[in-house]
């Protein structure tokens, strides 16, 4: 099952996407400038491509990622002042 919405911060646009794999969901919230996405997706990959790009564990739900924090993220994240510990709510309006 896949599950989709539009989060209005400030005046733009995040997409959260929720896909129900076999035994847990993969969750990604995706801005103009960057993306979140669960602990299915490797990080690796978005450095080899300098995505703006950022990890977060232990969700399973859209809701439960805002209220998540950052587990780790690319250096192109680093550059727009995105760190580990820090509140989606934030990070959201830097990707958005």
């Amino acid at each position: 099952m896949l599950k989709y919405k539009k989060i209005r911060v400030g005046k733009k646009y995040i997409e959260a996407i929720n896909v129900n794999l076999c035994s847990k969901n993969l969750i990604l919230l995706k801005g103009s400038r960057g993306y979140i996405v669960c602990g299915y997706l490797d990080l690796k990959v978005a450095e080899k491509f300098k995505d703006v790009a950022a990890k977060i564990t232990g969700v399973s739900t859209i809701q439960q990622a805002i209220k998540a924090t950052i587990h780790s993220c690319t250096s192109e994240a680093k550059k727009l002042g995105i760190s580990s510990g820090q509140p989606i709510k934030e990070v959201l309006k830097i990707i958005a």
